[in-house]
This record gives structure tokens, C-alpha cells and sequence, in this order.
């Protein structure tokens, strides 16, 4: 069984992928959100002249020849291209097998729980907190994950005493029993990190996200060392080579690849076996509705290394309106916990109103 066709359909923000095997099989995938057009034109470009007539149902040995084939291009969006690839061709392998994603990884389609993450830094701390504590009541959230400083801020917050007064505003308005995560996005010098990350425990706040740029490993790396909290980092890490430097630190305490920025299912595992092998826990990122979070259940599902809770955007359709209606059945939380999709492959399929919106490509034998 080849495969015979790739197809794209994508917009500025997202798109979905399409892998047909000369028998009629299809399956599909997600390129990675942001800039997806751009990823779709590498897709036809530098992925699929490679794959296309490769055994379909042999992607491990795809996924690994793929960014040799295209050595002078290493980076990230090669990364995202094959990552779309790659997740549609484990969607047909769930179809081929009448298994889920999770269940050819050994897991058990189940509820898994789930963390509100909030986007924004342009909230005040305490609507910020009222939100927050508004979705614990209607879908019983029990973990929070907000921002903290300024994205890529050399040691600046938002705007002054921001980080402070949302740090105590949302452990009051949600008590001690509450879970708190924290996210920096590439803030702060390790000198800054620690300061704050000591602030962070006096709260109990247990996560502290990319406090430093994400590419200063050994700045990370004594931030980790420094703190009592658990330092999280690796969503931007899209090079297996990184991968092996940010484990054999380590540089942090918990792992967080996203499956579609590092190139799909195939490499999203090697690190978590990384992970686990180094006794560190798994947590992808998933910062938003697309089928990455469904791509996460599935992985979190079944590695045995797996954190305790699968991240769950809390942004409205006004925040980020691309990411409505993309597939079906959508994501629902109940009692803190989404259903991982328990149908064959991924569980969901792009909406068809969606596709017929996107712009198409396609490559074929």
C-alpha cells in the first residue's frame, strides 16, 4: 500500500492534510497553526516528492529519512510539514486497524484531565482570577495554568506589579486546593527566573513555564536547579539533537513538546521515551483548539510517562476565531476531563464546510 496522494487545505492560520493510498485509504492530519500556508508549500515542495509511492503503513522509517533527504533545511517549518504528514498517516493507520491512535499506542480511550489555560497577558489580574474560578464552577477545572511576565520581556513584566498581583489574585479567588501553572514565555534572566520562581512557591503555584529563552538551555537549567517547583519547557524544541541536549541536562523538569511544532506523532514519541527513560514526565504543549489537543489526548493516554493533565485552551471563538468549527466531533470538557476520541485514528474529521473554505493543494504520483 503507497501513498498516492497528498493533499492540503489550509488558510494563513491552520490546515488540515490529506494522505490517500493507491487502494483508496485515507487518512487524515493537521500542519501546525500560524504561518500554515506557508508550511502547506513546503509540504508539496520538499515532503511529499519524497514520500510519495513510500509504504504508507511505514512511517517510522519515513518520519527518520525525511529531514536527512532535506539536510539543508533543518528547522522548524520542514518540522511542522512533517508533522502534518506524519499525523495523517497514523489517522489511516487507526482507520486500516479499527483501532484509535491511543489504543495502537497501548493505551485506553478514556476521560483525561485537563488544565485551563488562559492565552493572555492583557487581562487584568483580577477578571483574570474570576474567570478562572467561573470554569472551575461550570466544567470543574481543578488546574489553572496563566502567563506571567512579558513574551520574550528581558526581565520586564506586562506592565508594573502584573505578575505579582495575578499570581495572588487567582490563589485567592481559587484556595489552596487549586493547582496552579505559571508561564513565562521566554521572560527572564536566570537571576530574575529564580527571584519570581521563589514568589511562585510562596503561593504554590507548581509549574513554572519557559522562564528563560527558550534556546538558553544552561540558563534554564539553573533555574531548575534553583527552585523546588517543577520547570517545564521544550515547546519551541523542534531538533531530536536538542532534544537529547535538553533531557541529558537536563534543562528542566518536565518535557513539553507539541506534537505538530516538533513533526508529528512519530518524534513526539522518541521524546517522551527520552523522557521516560530519564525518569521525567511528559506533558505536551497544546495551547490551543486544533487537532493538537486531540493529538495530545492520544499521546497522554498512552506513555507511561505521562503528566496528569492534557493542556486545554480556555480562549473564546472572539480570541481565536480560526480555530472554530475545524473538525468534528469537537473537544467538550466535563468534570475537568476531555474523552480521548475513541473512534478509528484520530476520532475526528475535518469539518466539511471548513475544507470547502480552505485553499487546496495537492501532489500526487
Amino acid at each position: 500500500m503507497k501513498i498516492a496522494t497528498i493533499e492540503t487545505f489550509s488558510n494563513q492560520f491552520v490546515g488540515m492534510v490529506r494522505v490517500r493510498a493507491d487502494q483508496g485509504e485515507h487518512g487524515w492530519g493537521q500542519l501546525s497553526p500560524y504561518n500554515a500556508d506557508i508550511t502547506a508549500a513546503v509540504l508539496h515542495r520538499q515532503v511529499a516528492p519524497h514520500a510519495l509511492g513510500h509504504d504508507a503503513d511505514d512511517i517510522e522509517t519515513l518520519v527518520a529519512r525525511l529531514p536527512e533527504l532535506e539536510h539543508k533545511f533543518p528547522g522548524s517549518y520542514l518540522c511542522r510539514a512533517i508533522g502534518g504528514l506524519d499525523t495523517a498517516l497514523w489517522d489511516l493507520r487507526g482507520k486500516l486497524e479499527g483501532k484509535s491512535v491511543c489504543e495502537l499506542l497501548g493505551g485506553t480511550p478514556r476521560p483525561f484531565p485537563v488544565y485551563a489555560s488562559s492565552m493572555r497577558r492583557d487581562i487584568e489580574p483580577a477578571v483574570e482570577a474570576r474567570r478562572l474560578a467561573r470554569l472551575r464552577e461550570t466544567d470543574g477545572f481543578t488546574a489553572f495554568k496563566f502567563r506571567v511576565g512579558r513574551e520574550v520581556g528581558h526581565d520586564q513584566d506586562e506592565w508594573p506589579g502584573r505578575t505579582e498581583s495575578v499570581v495572588r489574585a487567582v490563589r485567592e479567588a481559587l484556595g489552596d486546593d487549586a493547582t496552579l501553572l505559571v508561564d513565562a514565555n521566554s521572560c527572564y534572566s536566570p537571576e530574575k527566573a529564580i527571584e519570581v520562581g521563589k514568589s511562585l512557591e510562596e503561593h504554590g503555584v507548581c509549574h513554572f513555564e519557559e522562564p528563560c529563552p527558550y534556546w538558553e538551555l544552561e540558563w534554564t537549567a539553573a533555574v531548575a536547579d534553583a527552585l523546588d517547583l517543577d520547570v517545564a519547557g521544550g515547546e519551541q524544541d523542534c531538533l531530536i539533537s536538542e532534544w537529547r541536549r535538553i533531557i541529558g541536562m537536563p534543562a528542566v523538569d518536565v518535557v513539553q513538546p507539541d506534537v505538530c511544532y516538533l513533526g508529528g506523532l512519530t518524534r513526539t514519541l522518541q521524546v517522551a521515551e527520552m523522557a521516560h527513560a530519564a525518569g521525567m514526565i511528559c506533558t505536551p504543549h497544546s495551547a490551543n483548539l486544533s487537532m493538537v489537543t486531540v493529538f495530545a489526548l492520544h499521546l497522554m493516554g498512552a506513555i507511561p510517562n505521562a503528566g496528569p493533565y492534557v493542556e486545554y485552551s480556555i480562549e473564546p471563538s472572539s480570541y481565536y476565531p480560526w480555530q472554530v468549527g475545524l473538525f468534528e466531533p469537537a473537544l467538550t470538557v466535563r468534570d475537568g476531563a476531555v474523552a480521548i476520541p475513541d473512534g478509528p485514528g484520530w476520532g475526528v474529521e475535518p469539518a466539511t464546510d471548513w475544507l470547502e473554505r480552505a485553499t487546496r493543494q495537492v501532489s500526487e504520483i
